[in-house]
Formats: C-alpha cells, structure tokens, sequence
C-alpha cells in the first residue's frame, strides 16, 4: 500500500447498502484482515475545459494506492454502457468501443502499479462535450468518479466586406468561421455605442463548429471607426475587427465635388505645415531621447546598487549554511542498510550501501502477501534513541526519492501516512522538479543547486531532523518535533522512474568530509523552477 494525503476537493464514492453490508460482514469474520481506510476512486473534481483541435487527459487513481494492473478500468460516456474506452487484464478491448471514438484514444499505464491510470482523447471535437466518468472493478472492489467535460473553439478572425449603399447608409458585411459554442456578435460606433444589426445568420456545419454571418447599415455623421466583434461565451474571449468609414463615401448632394473640395483644400494645408511638423517631431524625438538616456543612465546604477546588496546577503547566507553543515559531519555514523525490512520490490546490495527499485514479475506478490501490505521502503540496521547522528546519501540523477528517518516501530505496525504525526519525517523528489517535505502536511521547497547527495543530521535529544545539500553545503529543511520512541534511517526510491539505468540510493562511506561519488559540476545560479502541480501529485 502505498502513502496517501488525504485532499479535502476530492468525493469518496459510496458503496451500494448491500455491497457495504456484505463487505462489513466479511470483516468481523476475518478481523486480521481489516484495513483502516477505504479504496475509492479519484478523478477529476472541477469540469474539464479542453479546445477543438487539442487533445484532453482524462486521469483516474485510487486512494488509498493499490495495484491496479490485473482490474478492470473502464472508461464511458454518460453510462457504462457508452464505452470509451476498455482495459482488463493487462490488454485493451475496442470491441466495445463507441465508434465516435475508435482510434482516438490512448491508455497511458506507466503508473498503474500506484493505481493511477490517464486516458489521451484527440483531436477534441464539439461532439465530445458531455458527462464522463471511470469505473475500477476487481473481484473485491467496484468504485468509480464521474466529471464534465467542455468544449471550445475560437474561430477565425472577422472579416467585413464593404456591400454598397443601402437606405441612405452603407451596407457592411461581417462574416467568421470555427466557433464552438454558438457565438455572439455585436457591431459597435466610434463612441463605444451598439450598433443594431440588419441581418445575422448562424449556421452549423458537419463537424459542430459554427460559422456566422452579420450586416449593419451605417448612416451619415457616423464618419468614424465601425467596429465588429465576435465573442465566444464559454470562453469569454472575443476577436475584433475595425474598419472606419468617412462620410465621403456616403450617399448624398454631390458626393465627388466635395470630396474633390475636401481634398484640395487638404492637400494644400498639408505642404504648407508639412515643414514646420518635421522640424517639431524632429526636436521632440531629439528630447525624448536625451530624456531616456539619462534615465536608463539613473536606472543603472540604482540596480548595480541593489545586485551589490544581495549579492552581501547571499554570501553571508552561504557561509552560515555551509558552517552548520559542516558541524553535523563531526557527528557523522556509518549507517547500513537492513534486507530483513526491506519491501519485496526493493533490492539492497550485499553489503548493506544500496538500494534501487526492480521490476517486480507477474504473480510475484502472492508468494508473500504479509510482506507486500507494509511500506515499499527499506530501514537501516542502526537505531537511534539518543545523542546526534548524522550521515550522507547519494541520490544520484533519480527523478524520485524519498528519505528521512521513522519511529522503528511504524513500518511493521502498517502506518501508511507519511507525517510527522504518523512517526515519519520525510523530504522527497517528485518527478525530477518538484522537491517538497510533510509538515505535517505538504511544503514545496527551491532549490537554487539540485541535491546529488543529500546529509542528515538527527539531534534526539533536541527533536531536530535536518537536511543538507552536500553539492553546495547549504542547508535544505529542519523538522521540529518529539520523537516519542527508538529512531532508524528511511530510504525509499520509489517506483522505476522510466530510465534506463535509474541511479540506487547509496550510503556515502566514511568520512564524509570526502567525495563518496564523484559528482557533475552545478551551476550555482542556476535555479530549480517550481509551479503548483496536478494535486494527484500530492499522493504518494
């Protein structure tokens, strides 16, 4: 089982009254196999606002984790029995499958193991919007989650077309194509005044997207900017297009003569202040420039000021964290690891220094079911009630880890929540950019220099659990607590994050003060990004 963190937006599913009945008379015949806390499925909580033309993800999880590899995981359309998409027993089934979606669905399980699995729908098309849901069934659980998905799509830009003259006006023509939902028009004057509409005309075509089509007739003494603007409602997004009229070009007495008049008169206004505008542009231009030199000029040194002060500040800082990391060394232990607690798809080296994660082979789970229902984790030989200790890992290049140090007992007693409440301090990686700590509850931390080899420093008697980045000597996170029993070192290096040759988890020997794996130069501007995550990231 696998650690979760309960997040309040997500909807337990409930079970039928006859089905909950049978599972709690199940449970007082077999007490010794009561588990603290109910499988549901988690989906989407919010409705899924995807574009005509994009593809949408559609992901599904159980919570708590579970294997999910030998369920049934199906996908539907408003029921089950609009099929979207099939999976049972390690296969896809499209026999089932709506035709509205053959060969546009793709099931990506690399995590089924965890019981997390994403459906890929493209290209999204109008008919797509709707309820969806996905259902988990296995041969003691039944649960799914159910969402709303809509659909999108902005369409080409106005275009207006000059029609001719029409009741004493002209006629202008705005045409757009590709909206979904239906759309919405609306002509406006120079003055930000709505223009009523002369004719407008929607139309659906074969693939659902709409194509619209309005006209307004503009009348004289409106010489000015006649815009069209066609929004779409779901996205509250619009495209515009101006056009501007002059009342030359609108029917009345002699409409040539004084446009000829007009544009005489014009012209030679023009070439007689043509002179004296360029010189005047000329020395405005010549101001502002001077203006923004001395400016720019202002600017910079104010900012070279201000770069020198952090620049003071991140030394200072440095050099305190680099002293404390290099006061717990004096109180480094060699730490070893020990097989009899590890999980059985961990795999610890002969001598007790590594642990990597291993591809576990069809069935292998059922030879020792006792073992399986504990933490996928590995605990050292070590046990620590007093004093300070500390020791140094190398993570390598992982995309996922997890380390820290439990109460002895938690492990065998079947905990499952990693916080500090549940005799757990622990930092982590999550997917190569997201590191973060259970305080109790989740906290994303930055890092200005990625952790190759990560130092720990446990004070029992203060109740401090502190991590080190040994790249840089900076210190990364101190836990605060009371820890109220025997202490041991945590490893765990997750699931096989997809590379080839994934990095184990490694003791560095002693001492410390050394080099225990020769490491990549790191830029020390270099900055670790970080941007909230899908909250299924927030599952362990």
């Amino acid at each position: 089982m696998d650690f979760p963190v309960s997040l309040d937006s997500y909807q337990r599913v409930r079970l039928p009254s006859s089905l909950f009945f049978l599972t709690h008379l199940l449970l007082l015949l077999q007490p010794g196999e009561m588990h603290s806390e109910e499988v549901r499925v988690v989906g989407h909580g919010e409705p899924i606002l995807a574009h005509v033309g994009d593809e949408v993800e559609f992901s599904c999880h159980l919570s708590p984790y579970r294997d999910a590899e030998r369920m049934e995981i199906l996908w539907f359309r408003s029921q089950a029995s609009d099929v979207v998409h099939l999976y049972r027993e390690r296969q896809e089934f499209y026999g089932q499958q709506m035709a509205q979606f053959q060969n546009r669905t793709e099931l990506i399980t690399d995590e089924i193991a965890d019981g997390s699995v994403t459906l890929r729908l493209h290209p999204v098309v109008p008919a797509d919007e709707g309820p969806y849901g996905c259902r988990f069934v296995s041969s003691d659980f039944t649960g799914e989650a159910v969402w709303e998905l809509e659909v999108a799509g902005l369409g080409s830009d106005p275009h207006i077309s000059l029609e001719g003259f029409k009741q004493g006006g002209i006629q202008l023509r705005c045409s757009s194509s590709g909206w979904y939902p239906k759309p919405q028009s609306q002509w406006r004057d120079h003055q930000g005044r709505c223009l009523p509409p002369e004719t407008e005309v929607i139309v659906k075509d074969a693939q659902g997207l709409f194509s619209l089509e309005t006209s307004v007739v503009v009348q004289g003494g409106a010489h000015s900017n006649v815009s069209c603007s066609i929004q779409n409602p779901l996205l509250g997004q619009k495209k515009e297009f101006v056009v501007q009229i002059a009342d030359v070009f609108l029917p009345g007495t002699s409409p040539w003569k004084r446009a000829f008049l007009g544009t005489l008169v014009g012209t030679l206004l023009l070439l007689a202040l043509l002179p004296t505008l360029a010189l005047y542009f000329f020395r405005k231009q010549r101001r502002s420039q001077e203006k923004l030199k001395k400016q720019a000029e202002k600017d910079k040194g104010k900012l070279t000021e201000e770069l020198g002060k952090l620049q003071v500040e991140l030394d200072w800082r440095r050099a305190e964290g680099q002293a404390e990391w290099r006061a717990a060394q004096q109180h480094a232990v060699d730490v070893t690891l020990d097989p009899g607690s590890a999980h059985p798809s961990l795999e610890v080296s002969e001598d007790g220094k590594s642990v990597s994660s291993r591809r576990m082979a069809p069935g292998s789970a059922a030879g020792d079911p006792q073992r399986f229902s504990g933490q996928t984790c590995v605990l050292s030989r070590e046990r620590f009630s007093a004093g300070r200790h500390y020791w140094e890992v190398h993570v390598g290049r992982r995309s996922r880890w997890f380390l820290g140090a439990c109460l002895a007992a938690v492990p065998r007693a079947g905990q499952a929540r990693l916080s500090p409440a549940g005799g757990y301090w622990v930092m982590g990686l999550w997917n190569g950019c997201e590191y973060f700590v259970l305080d109790p509850h989740r906290v994303a931390l930055t890092m200005r220099v990625p952790p190759r080899c990560v130092g720990i420093l446990l004070d029992c008697e203060a109740g401090k659990l502190s991590f080190f980045n040994v790249s840089n000597g900076s210190h990364i996170f101190t836990f605060t607590d009371t820890f109220s029993g025997t202490l041991c070192a945590y490893f765990r290096p997750r699931a096989h994050d997809g590379s080839e040759h994934p990095d184990p988890l490694t003791i560095c020997p002693l001492p410390v003060r050394e080099k225990c794996v020769p490491e990549e130069e790191d830029s020390d501007t270099w900055l670790q990004p970080y941007e909230p995550s899908d909250p299924a990231l927030a599952m362990w």
